[in-house]
């Protein structure tokens, strides 16, 4: 593949001279300009438009990477995030770190692209490989903190979120509280997961190790699993669902249980929530306002590597009443 050295060998004159040709420098002599568009035309050289520089005023591309674009909650973030940035006259290139994804070789088949920014919500444990990455590309960690690397990101309040969730149920009388969510090595699980026990000791409700639901496999499946588990004596009478693919899961099983008495509050709004009976309480997120924060973060970045940018941003989260978060435990349940 042509390079722009070789553009730049072909002319006779060096690499940033090419460079200042294609981001119309004023400077260039209109002899050196012929040179370089007759070697670019000789070598049939195109422009990798993706590597022009954003401080420059050309076009530009970031990188996204997210888990899973089925899901609702990085769905609204990719398409909030790529209408934030084509106002600014910039493209999105994303990427899906779908579950069974090497998240290293998937960001580093886009850093490889030279775009100007990474925007990521990492899947793995450990981001420490993209340290060498960071020195030439700026980036944003967004809903999930990097870790084994220092770096800015913008995240909600996992904790506080799961916290108001299970003290909203115990306010309704539950005293068995099911935590439910399948992805317990992610660090939003983690939190939320330390939120809901904070919550159970705080308000004095039942810490049986069962009602702590994070086994493997899909949503489909380990919902049915809970449900399932319902018809026990001492079973839950509510359920903190940690993330939108449980809860709507979950919603489903217990739809196709019959089970209309069962409590549920979900982290994170779902499609069609306030149309469901009973509709659904959830913890929003706010996708929206994490983007514009993650995108304005990045463009500081990009525009001026050196300037000191806040690390760390932790956005509220608040609870909307639907209904089923405040259905009380059944007769039959509580006794």
């Amino acid at each position: 593949m042509t390079t722009m050295r070789d553009v730049a060998r072909v002319a006779g004159v060096s690499a940033k001279t090419v460079s200042r040709v294609f981001n119309d420098d004023p400077h260039v002599t209109e002899e050196t300009r012929d040179r370089v568009r007759w070697a670019m035309q000789k070598l049939n050289y195109v422009p990798n438009l993706l590597a022009r520089s954003f401080r420059a005023g050309s076009d530009a591309a970031v990188g996204l990477a997210v888990p899973d674009l089925a899901d609702p909650f990085f769905a609204t973030m990719t398409s909030s995030i790529e209408v934030d940035l084509m106002r600014r006259g910039m493209a999105v290139v994303v990427t899906s770190l779908h579950p069974g994804a090497d998240e290293r070789t998937a960001l580093e088949l886009l850093l490889r692209r030279q775009i100007s920014g990474l925007i990521v919500v990492s899947v793995s444990t450990d981001q420490s490989y993209l340290a060498p990455w960071q020195e030439r590309t700026p980036m944003v960690f967004v809903d999930r903190a990097p870790r084994g690397l220092s770096g800015v990101y913008v995240i909600e309040d996992d904790l506080a979120g799961a916290r108001e969730a299970v003290l909203h149920l115990a306010s309704h009388g539950h005293r068995r509280v099911a935590f439910f969510d399948i992805s317990a090595p992610v660090m939003t699980t983690r939190r939320r997961l330390k939120g809901y026990r904070e919550a159970v000791a705080e308000a004095g409700l039942d810490n049986r190790p069962d009602l702590v639901c994070t086994s493997g496999g899909s949503p489909e499946e380990s919902a049915a699993k809970l449900v399932g588990r319902l018809a026990e004596p001492d079973a839950p009478t509510a359920v903190f669902s940690s993330n939108v693919p449980c809860t709507m899961a979950l919603v489903l099983a217990l739809h196709k249980a019959e089970r209309t008495d069962v409590a549920v509050v979900g982290f994170g709004d779902v499609p069609l929530a306030a149309a469901l009976s009973p509709a659904i309480t959830v913890i929003d997120q706010d996708p929206g306002g994490l983007v514009r924060i993650a995108v304005e973060r990045l463009l500081q970045r990009i525009e001026d590597p050196g300037a000191a940018v806040r690390r760390r941003t932790v956005l509220p989260v608040r609870l909307i009443p639907r209904g089923s978060g405040e259905l009380p435990p059944s007769r039959k349940e509580d006794h």
